[in-house]
């Protein structure tokens, strides 16, 4: 499984450096919308492989992530990086939190690379900018 997470954590540089480029990055919606992107993903594999029992949960999960990616879109820009990492660990951690759900097996590895690397550099990014607090 190094080879997803290389190539997973290759892709997350690459993402935050072409947002860098583009200047995406420096629209506020920007990093909660990926989180709240990275956190469907999950949804999606169940309902891909039509399994009711991992939806519920996934759904769960996902509207966890997507709660903190627009509170802290909107109030604490540095919890998005945190938010994005977090899901990273999440990846990482799912095959120890039963799996399932049509996830395929390479996705947690990959996925979790790209989720730590990005969620870092964001992290990174809001730090030595000094917006890590937005007044409410």
């Amino acid at each position: 499984m190094l080879v997803p997470a290389a190539i997973g954590a290759a892709l997350g540089l690459a993402v935050f450096a072409f947002a860098r480029w583009q200047r995406y990055d420096r629209d506020a919606s920007f990093y909660p919308t990926v989180l709240i992107v990275i956190a469907s993903y999950y949804v999606l594999f169940a309902v891909m492989a039509g399994d009711r029992a991992a939806l519920v949960p996934q759904l769960g999960v996902a509207l966890v992530f997507a709660t903190l990616a627009v509170i802290a879109g909107r109030h604490a820009p540095r919890l998005v990086g945190i938010g994005i990492a977090l899901h990273g660990l999440y990846d990482l951690a799912f095959h120890l939190l039963g799996g399932g759900g049509g996830v395929p097996e390479w996705w947690p590895p990959f996925c979790g690379a790209i989720d730590i690397v990005l969620g870092l550099a964001v992290l990174g990014a809001v730090a030595w900018s000094g917006r890590g607090e937005r007044a409410a």
